[in-house]
C-alpha cells in the first residue's frame, strides 16, 4: 500500500452516536505511519463495546471520540455492528495490540522513534524490552509510566515538552478507557505527531496478559477470556454492558432508538489523565 492509495479518507459510521472508521487493519497501520512522516496530529483510538457504551453514557467523551482522526472497531461486536447497522463488510478487526505491534514495525523500517505513555514503569521496561527485541531498529525515544490519577496543568506541560523534545514521530497511551482517548483528544494538536490510544495493548506485549485464542476472538468472546482472567475488576463491565449494548444495537437496526454523532457536547472542563 503506498501513499496514491490513501489519498481518500475512509468513511465513517455512527454506531450509537460513536463514529467509527470503515478501515482495513493495514490501510489503518498506513494511515499512522503516513501522519508520523508528516508529523501531522492523528488520533487514533481502537475502540471496544466497553468504549462505545463509555461514549452512549457521557456526550462529553463522545464529543472527545468524534473529534478523533480515525476511532477503529477494536472488538469483534463493534466491527460487526458496522455490519448490521450500515452494511460495512470488513475482512478483519482493528485490534489494537496488533495496530500497535505492526506501527512499530513500520516506525523501525522508516526510522521513526517512538514514546511509551501509561502503566507502570516494570510493565514499560518489560514492554520497551519485547519491541526492541522484535524489532532491533526501533527507537524507543522515551517512556513515561502513568501517575493513576489526574495531572495537574504544571506536569501536563512537563509530559508535552518532554514528549515533543524526546524526538518521537509516534506516541502510544497506555492509560486504559476512557482516560487515554481523553488524552489524545487534549493533546494530540499540541504534539503534531499520532497519538494511539491503544489500552491493553502494553500488558499484552509485556506479557503479563496473555491473549485468548484465536478461535475465541474470531467469535467475539475475548471478553469472556478476560472476565474469567479479571472476574473482580471486570464483571460490571461486561456482565452489564454487554447487554445494553446488544439492546441498543438493535434498538438503532429498527429505527427505534438512533443516537445522532452529533450529540455530544464539549467537557465542562479539561481532565487531565496521567
Amino acid at each position: 500500500m503506498n501513499g496514491a492509495d490513501l489519498q481518500s479518507e475512509p468513511r465513517r459510521f455512527g454506531v450509537l452516536g460513536v463514529c467509527l472508521t470503515a478501515i482495513e487493519p493495514a490501510e489503518a497501520v498506513e494511515r499512522v505511519i503516513l501522519a508520523a512522516c508528516d508529523s501531522q496530529p492523528f488520533g487514533v483510538s481502537a475502540l471496544a463495546v466497553h468504549g462505545v457504551m463509555t461514549a452512549v453514557q457521557d456526550s462529553s467523551f463522545q464529543y472527545q471520540l468524534n473529534a478523533l482522526e480515525m476511532v477503529v472497531p477494536d472488538g469483534q461486536p463493534v466491527r460487526w455492528a458496522l455490519k448490521w447497522l450500515h452494511g460495512i463488510r470488513l475482512d478483519e478487526r482493528v485490534y489494537g495490540p496488533d495496530l500497535m505491534y505492526e506501527t512499530c514495525r513500520r516506525a523501525a523500517e522508516e526510522g521513526l522513534p517512538i514514546f511509551l505513555y501509561g502503566s507502570t514503569s516494570d510493565t514499560l521496561e518489560r514492554l520497551s524490552d519485547r519491541l526492541t527485541t522484535d524489532f532491533p531498529n526501533l527507537k524507543i525515544a522515551g517512556t513515561q509510566p502513568s501517575r493513576f490519577r489526574a495531572a495537574n496543568e504544571e506536569e501536563r506541560e512537563a509530559d508535552l515538552r518532554m514528549i515533543a523534545g524526546s524526538g518521537a514521530r509516534i506516541v502510544y497511551i497506555g492509560l486504559g478507557c476512557p482516560r487515554q482517548e481523553i488524552w489524545a483528544f487534549e493533546n494530540r494538536l499540541a504534539l503534531e505527531m499520532p497519538a494511539l490510544a491503544v489500552g491493553a495493548a502494553f500488558d499484552y506485549w509485556a506479557g503479563q496478559l496473555r491473549r485468548p485464542p484465536s478461535w475465541m476472538q474470531r467469535r467475539g468472546l475475548e471478553w469472556l477470556y478476560r472476565l474469567v482472567q479479571e472476574p473482580r475488576r471486570l464483571w460490571r463491565r461486561y456482565i452489564l454492558l454487554n447487554p445494553a449494548y446488544l439492546a441498543l444495537i438493535l434498538a438503532q437496526r429498527l429505527g427505534l432508538k438512533v443516537i445522532p454523532t452529533s450529540r455530544g457536547v464539549p467537557p465542562q472542563r479539561m481532565v487531565r489523565p496521567g
